[in-house]
């Protein structure tokens, strides 16, 4: 594995990070602890799988949290139901939201999936009001797009 330059594009670097490695705990610690570091302002960054019911907890970067999501529950397992990113600039205004970390305030979480079969999702938090814009939704969606094909 090589160091990527921190100033390339975070997808570009994710390729570099996960080269042939296809175990997917390897390559979604690596994403999740690259996400942390080129997006700022994020308390937490990681994934939750789908195990043929509901989301359950993957590798992440953050504080402890939730290990299991029921479909329709929170903004992950609403974004799971639906098949679609959901960016929330107030968590705290979502109905049903889970408090894992009660300092995050905004969230962002883009289904990964493969056709129309859901894999899991890849879930971003942050402590700042409204901070997940289209820029960052464009950048974890071709994550996710990547990923899927690794899962």
């Amino acid at each position: 594995m090589t160091n990527p330059d921190s100033s390339a594009d975070p997808c570009a670097m994710l390729e570099a990070l996960t080269g042939t490695e296809r175990d997917r705990t390897a390559v979604l610690s690596n994403a999740s602890a690259l996400i942390k570091m080129v997006l700022p302002d994020v308390n937490w960054a990681g994934f939750y799988l789908f195990d043929g019911t509901e989301l359950v907890l993957g590798p992440f970067q953050g504080l402890p949290a939730c290990i299991r999501i029921p479909f329709g529950r929170g903004v992950c397992g609403t974004a799971a139901e639906r098949l679609e990113t959901l960016v929330v600039p107030d968590v705290h205004a979502f109905p049903g939201h889970i408090a894992c970390d009660s300092a995050s305030r905004s969230e962002i979480v883009v289904p990964i999936k493969r056709g129309v079969s859901l894999l899991g999702v890849l879930d971003v938090d942050s402590p700042s009001p409204a901070r997940f814009g289209g820029e960052e939704q464009t950048m974890l969606e071709k994550m996710a797009e990547f990923l899927s094909s690794i899962l």
